[in-house]
């Protein structure tokens, strides 16, 4: 009987010792909570999509914790969560700009063709893999749908080709800027404003050929522009949304119409 218990006992005092080993190095080792961080976690989103520029809403509401950033850097949030963090910190919200994620393209199956059928995976990022992407124009939208996937909002759908965001519905996550392997998406202020729907970068000429409404560098819209907003820089137009004043002059003399008003 001996020649049992005592083996067990052994086997269990040891388990015991362990035991209370690692309750007291966790009590010892223990990392404090830092309550305010948790706190302010609460208040935020959840999208963990770093468009605030840290790592998720954990690193924001650490940052904000400490001091080392300042409310109103969500832009999933908005004002209604920078107000909330403003007064739980006891500190100003600042200026808050709403901006929305625009596809700088017009590449629909109308405007454009593709230059050879694609039978691999079916997304844009191994579309893009195989002699640049499967469009006719080598800056142009895929339409395979990497942006739609990504978003968590439902504000992006493929329409004959190209994609299109829903700019009342986008909440500034980020997540589709991220998916889109040819960068053809960026954050534009939500006002009104003028938008060059075209990342065609290639000679006048060029685009002509693959698409009906890519901007050829005519410069006719820098030449009108009134406020100094619109500038033509390696054959594509762009606009200075500091600048732009929603006049609307440079979208009347496009005359590929690849420069449109846009407002939320």
């Amino acid at each position: 009987m001996n020649e049992i218990l005592t083996p067990v006992l052994i086997v269990a005092g040891i388990g015991l010792l362990s035991g209370l080993i690692l309750a007291i190095a966790s009590i010892v080792m223990a990392v404090p909570k830092d309550e305010k961080a948790e706190a302010i976690r609460e208040m935020l989103p959840g999208a963990n999509c770093g468009a605030c520029g840290f790592s998720g809403c954990d690193g924001y509401a650490k940052a904000l914790s400490s001091g080392e950033a300042k409310p109103g850097l969500c832009p999933v949030g908005g004002a209604a969560v920078a107000k909330t963090i403003s007064e739980y910190l006891g500190c100003d919200t600042g200026d808050v700009e709403a901006k929305v994620a625009l596809v700088h393209c017009l590449g629909s199956y109308d405007n454009t063709t593709d230059k050879v059928e694609y039978e691999g995976i079916a997304t844009c990022a191994g579309a893009a893999i195989v002699a640049g992407g499967v469009a006719s124009c080598q800056y142009g939208c895929m339409g395979l749908g990497d942006c739609v996937r990504a978003c968590q909002y439902d504000a992006i759908s493929v329409c004959n080709g190209v994609a299109k965001i829903d700019p009342i519905k986008c909440r500034g996550c980020s997540m589709c800027i991220k998916a889109c392997p040819k960068h053809l998406i960026t954050f534009v202020p939500a006002t009104k404003q003028a938008v060059v729907r075209c990342s065609n970068c290639d000679k006048g000429a060029q685009t002509n050929k693959v698409c009906k409404v890519g901007c050829i560098g005519c410069m006719k819209c820098e030449k009108t522009c009134q406020h100094d907003a619109v500038h033509v820089v390696n054959s594509l137009a762009a606009v200075d949304p500091a600048k732009c004043v929603g006049c609307g002059d440079c979208v009347g003399v496009c005359p590929r119409h690849c420069i449109t008003m846009f407002e939320v």
